[in-house]
């Protein structure tokens, strides 16, 4: 008995041992993308550093299909995160790394890996049923091994392996009329709106309902149409081209799930399918709108863009691959839907679908472009690839769109698989399209550090791609820091600045031919200044802290910024502890840029208390402007005083108008808040100011209950209409 004792002790101790060393072992994980272009080369970003010499020590190294060496250029990256491959033919290659490739792999759960890609010329059509649901299966293994806290393959052909694959300007508001515009990033390129105007009618989304007013007799405006309404069609977004009022909106569609495999589960956790519609209707006659025609594209909108009559825009869609596990009979093809084809949405062609190097993805960014010339007969040309975007940009011959790639990281096993989702760093992928009438072509894509903020990051300027992103998280460990990088019409990187505001965030970018201007904040608000008039060697010129940030820059002239943010305060930490940063009211900056080396803040103007808030500061479109008068407004909430708990009181809501000049700073000329009532603690939604736009000497408040006017000279108010 006590022998048997002490071996059951010694089997003990030996158990716990191993899964003690157990504890201790990272597993190693890999984002690797299955498709690549020859120009291009292909990347395989790893959790863990790899050893500077592994490619020299054969741990490292490729062949092809037939197994024989490939003489192509390997590179370890500078961080040692990752593996470069270029200097290859078309064809197919498996990278094979062994555990010694890895720093520290004693201590890695690893065994050789194979990690098989195909090169590529040209960007390659889906070229069958079969090939689509094969891609969708590889990725749904791998998500399901995410979520279970398993191990997931590089490719389906590792050995037994634990390394894992994760999926991976000129500024101008148009010509300057005799009325607004929507304020847009590109001269030329308009955005889609709430509202939009020719001068003599108002266009406008009003709490779900499209309305047409008649604003020529400003103290006597009307109503004079509504499109009719539609419950599964949800208007978001407008263009006015000529004649022709362009209507985006969600559209709702019942799944129909008749025959299919798990429809009653299905139908309970997705009972509705969107897409995202396109209504035209001719106005010529504007109390009579006509419905001339309807397309659509499945997904949520990321962005819309009209320039020289033709329609552009982008939405995101991912099927319903999850079926699949089940032997689900599933349309894995975005719908796209045409009224002068039918009335039912149709799957797209597999030679409209393709595979976007560099990714891992289960969601589609769906192009659509039609020439509005003759919208009623004009042909809709849509195409579909597989990786999603959410940041688009769009000069008049090119098209941006940028998708986080969340790099991998080292799962121990006394952590739990959520790690995979809060990822310790992040790049962006960014995917060129050039643009000639209807025809959308994939040229090429590049990889830049960090994540971007919004599509003010962004700019096209000579044939170079700037933008600026954040790396890391202030919140980590490693402090975050910003970045600038230049990349050639070919999409590869010629120029950067690096490691800027450690600790940091970018909350506002803007680009302005050769200059680049970046706020940074955490406690005070960094105005960066950047010559980036050679793409090779762009450089800082001038930095300027201040208190408080902007969140919006705009263009005053080519040597002054306006911003618009809030104001910030310092509350001493309790018992040692660091201070805190709170927001205070609205600010609005005047930056003089003259002398780059030396920016300053010429003037500034503060709004209300903490609580104050304007769409400025975060929709760039709420922008009010009359260049020849110099007003700037913008829509408001104010809050005003401080209660018991610090924070403002509601004071009101409404708009106010500025005159910014270079020579005489920023002076306020109408303040069209409606104070508040006092029996009203908070605002009222149906109150608030959504824009704000001038047509000849009348200036208009859009709110979702009313349109007022006042007169642009007294800002006294000369007319309403409610709706």
């Amino acid at each position: 008995m006590k022998k048997r004792s002490i071996w059951v002790i010694i089997a003990a101790v030996v158990a716990i041992s191993v899964l003690s060393f157990a504890f201790f072992i990272d597993k190693v994980t890999v984002s690797a993308s299955s498709i690549a272009l020859k120009e291009q080369g292909w990347k395989a970003n790893f959790s863990v550093p790899l050893k500077e010499s592994a490619i020299d020590d054969g741990d490292i190294y490729l062949l092809d299909q037939q197994d024989n060496d490939v003489d192509a250029d390997l590179k370890i990256l500078e961080n040692g995160l990752s593996v470069e491959v270029s200097n290859l033919k078309t064809g197919s290659y498996t990278l094979h790394v062994n555990r010694n490739a890895i720093k520290g792999g004693f201590f890695k759960s690893m065994s050789t890996s194979k990690l098989s890609f195909t090169v590529h010329k040209d960007l390659q059509s889906v070229k069958s049923e079969k090939e689509l649901k094969d891609y969708f299966l590889k990725l749904q293994k791998m998500m399901a091994q995410n979520y279970a806290g398993g191990e997931m393959n590089a490719t389906e052909e590792s050995d037994s392996s634990s390394m894992d694959s994760s999926e991976s300007s000129a500024s101008g508001t148009g010509r300057e009329g005799d009325y607004s515009e929507t304020n847009n990033q590109v001269e030329g390129v308009d955005e889609a709106d709430l509202v939009k105007t020719d001068g003599e009618f108002i266009f406008a989304i009003v709490n779900g309902r499209v309305i047409i007013t008649d604003i020529r007799k400003p103290s006597s405006m009307e109503k004079i149409a509504e499109l009719p309404q539609d419950k599964s069609f949800y208007p978001m977004q407008l263009f006015l081209n000529k004649d022709t009022l362009i209507v985006l909106g969600e559209k709702y569609i019942p799944y129909d799930y008749s025959g299919k495999t798990g429809a009653a589960d299905s139908k309970m956790m997705m009972p509705f399918n969107s897409a995202t519609n396109v209504r035209f209707y001719d106005v010529k006659n504007t109390k009579n709108p006509k419905l001339i025609r309807e397309i659509g594209a499945e997904g949520y909108i990321n962005g819309a863009r009209l320039t020289d009559n033709i329609l552009y825009f982008v939405t995101n869609v991912a099927p319903n691959y999850w079926m699949l596990a089940d032997g689900g009979d599933v349309e894995l093809r975005p719908y796209t839907f045409d009224s002068k084809k039918g009335d039912e949405a149709l799957p797209m062609s597999f030679s409209d679908l393709s595979i976007l190097p560099g990714t891992i993805e289960g969601t589609y960014s769906v192009i659509t472009a039609m020439d509005l010339n003759n919208p009623k007969n004009s042909k809709v040309v849509t195409k579909g690839y597989l990786g999603s975007s959410n940041a688009l940009y769009m000069s008049k011959e090119t098209l941006y769109l940028t998708a986080p790639m969340y790099m991998p990281v080292t799962k121990n096993n006394n952590r739990t698989s959520i790690d995979i989702w809060n990822p310790q760093a992040t790049n962006t992928e960014i995917f060129k399209f050039t643009l000639d009438g209807t025809d959308v072509d994939f040229v090429s894509s590049g990889e830049v550090t960090g994540m971007l903020l919004n599509q003010f990051s962004m700019d096209e300027h000579e044939g170079y791609f700037r933008v600026v992103t954040t790396k890391g998280f202030a919140w980590d460990q490693s402090p975050s820091e910003n970045n600038l990088f230049i990349l050639d019409a070919g999409m590869n990187q010629v120029g950067a600045i690096e490691g800027l505001a450690k600790g940091e965030r970018i909350y506002s970018a803007r680009f302005m031919g050769d200059k680049a201007y970046m706020v940074t904040f955490k406690e005070t608000d960094p105005l960066f200044v950047m010559d980036v008039s050679n793409p090779s060697a762009p450089k800082v010129l001038g930095e300027l802290k201040i208190p408080g940030f902007s969140n919006y820059l705009h263009p005053l002239d080519e040597n002054h910024l306006i911003g618009f943010g809030y104001d910030t305060k310092s509350i001493a930490g309790e018992n040692g502890s660091q201070p805190r940063i709170i927001t205070g009211g609205m600010k609005i900056s005047l930056f003089d840029v003259t002398d780059f080396a030396n920016p300053r803040e010429k003037d500034v103007e503060m709004l209300g208390g903490q609580g104050t808030y304007s769409s400025i500061q975060y929709d760039h479109k709420a922008l009010f402007q009359h260049r020849e008068n110099g007003y700037y407004g913008f829509p408001v909430t104010l809050y005003e005083g401080s209660n018991k708990e610090g924070y403002g009181e509601y004071a009101g809501e409404g708009g106010i108008v500025y005159k910014i000049t270079a020579e005489e700073g920023i002076k306020q000329v109408a303040n069209m808040i409606t104070k508040r009532n006092p029996s009203q603690p908070y605002e009222d939604w149906e109150n608030i100011v959504q824009r704000m736009l001038y047509a000849g000497d009348t200036l208009y408040t859009i709110s979702m209950k009313e349109i007022k006017s006042y007169d642009i000279n007294t800002f006294k108010e000369i007319g309403v209409v409610t709706y």
